[in-house]
Order: structure tokens, then sequence, then C-alpha cells
């Protein structure tokens, strides 16, 4: 889908894009083939989109499986999908309130995900789609550093401890302002996710643990989790998994955050 077919749309249907759901419709042909080449799709796979918007990848990737599933938040654009793309499954709904139907296995993830809503989003997806074998994302290109970032950093926190533990990241490409209607302000990049073992230690409740310990950064890590267990519980865990009694959770690697959950948590 070209610039001048997603100006065409825009005019036709009267849609005017919203800047409190971050829309910038992706116009450039050769990302969107990019992006729907790193899917590494096949027919028989389950695929979700997340947030759809015009449908710039949702009609490449429909012709690519036989089972897509697109969740979009804005009315206007959900029906405009449903009338136009008849061989996907569009749910009109906010994915953060998105009940995922029973017994569907989910293959592969895509997004272009607004940057005000990227860490829910993710956090989700990495708590409650930990079957697919890959995830593929557009964001915004400064948000990277809240993603790929290490323990001790400023940036490290719950969304990075989660992406390291779902699998393995890949930078992908930079995609231009140009490349979208209406141009954003900033630059976007491509990135990748392919599953892990590890990433089946992946639960709501794991990342509500995660939020919990991150909840006062300046804190030792025993004051956070004090809501969660007895003082001399935490004191135990953490010494037995070899962790300074007064450390902070900015210093724990994300496989320690695993064995701290289990031995609170169960």
């Amino acid at each position: 889908m070209n610039r001048d077919a997603i100006k065409d749309i825009l005019q036709s249907e009267g849609i005017l894009p919203l800047s409190k759901y971050g829309q910038n419709f992706l116009c450039d042909e050769k990302t969107i083939q990019d992006i729907v080449d790193l899917c590494e799709i096949s027919r028989a796979d389950m695929v979700l989109e997340v947030g759809p918007g015009l449908g710039s990848l949702t009609f490449p990737l429909s012709l690519k499986t036989d089972n897509l599933g697109c969740v979009e938040i804005d009315k206007g654009l959900a029906d405009h999908l449903k009338e136009t793309i008849t061989n996907a499954t569009i749910f009109h709904q906010d994915f953060l309130k998105f009940e995922r139907p029973e017994n569907v296995k989910i293959d592969v993830v895509v997004s272009n995900i607004p940057y005000y809503i990227m860490t829910d989003i993710m956090k989700k997806l990495f708590s409650e789609y930990t079957d697919a074998r890959k995830m593929v994302f557009m964001v915004e290109d400064e948000a990277i550093a809240r993603i790929d970032c290490k323990p001790g950093s400023k940036q490290y926190g719950p969304l990075a401890i989660l992406a390291s533990l779902y699998g393995g990241y890949k930078y992908e490409f930079k995609v231009p302002s140009t490349a979208f209607i209406p141009q954003p302000r900033t630059t976007s990049a491509v990135i990748s996710f392919t599953r892990s073992m590890s990433a089946d230690y992946l639960t709501p409740e794991f990342v509500k643990f995660l939020n919990t310990c991150f909840s006062m950064r300046r804190k030792m890590l025993k004051k956070n989790l004090a809501g969660i267990a007895e003082p001399d519980n935490i004191h135990s865990a953490l010494i037995s998994l070899g962790l300074n009694d007064n450390c902070r959770a900015e210093e724990l690697e994300p496989g320690e955050f695993v064995r701290l959950f289990r031995v609170l948590c169960g």
C-alpha cells in the first residue's frame, strides 16, 4: 500500500488520523514487504496483528496465512478493514482489554506500536502470548533504549527483562518519518524477537512481580517486596540465591528475577 493509496482511502472514507491513538499510517511498500518477510509466515500459521490501522501490513499478511487476527481500537478503521479484507478476523477492541480466545495458539505477532503505549502493549504480549515463536515490532527508534539495555543502566526495568527472557532480540532496520502519513516527528525502527525456552516462565503474575520490584527504584529490593512476603522470607530468598540483602532491582539479571519469583511466589 503506497502513499497515493493511503491518501485515497483517507479521503474517500473521510478518515482523519487521530493523534490520541498515535496513528501514523505506513505507506512505503519496501518497508511493508520487508516487515512481512521478517515474520516468516507459513500458510498454516496463526498470526496476530495489533493495531492494523488502514491495513498496510494486514493485506500482505493475509496473503501469507489463512489465520490472521487483527485487534484495532479505532471503530472507523476496524469497519474499513472488515469491508476490504475478507480473509482476516478483525476485532474492534482496545488490545490492552482484549481477551485472547481460548485454545487459540499464536505463532507470529506483528505490530506497529505507538510510542505512548509501547510498554504496556509489549508487556501484555510478552506475558500472554509466549507461545508465539516470533514477534516483529515497529517502534520509535529512541524507545529501543528501554528494550535493549543491561542491569545497572538507567533504562533497565520490567520491559527489558521481559524482552530478554522472551528470546533473541535483533535490531532490523530504521524507518524514516517519510515512510508514514502523516509523518511523525521521530525516526522509527523495526525490531524482532525469536522465542527461547526462558519464555516459558513469563506470565501476567510475573509481570506484576517485576512491576513491584521496580515500584520504587531508589529503594532496596527487599523494601519493594515487603507487600509480597515476610521480611525474613525475603532475606532468606535473597541469600539463598546469592544476592546481596541490600541490593536494588536494577542490579539483578533477568534470570535472577525468575528464580526469586519462584522462591517467593511459588
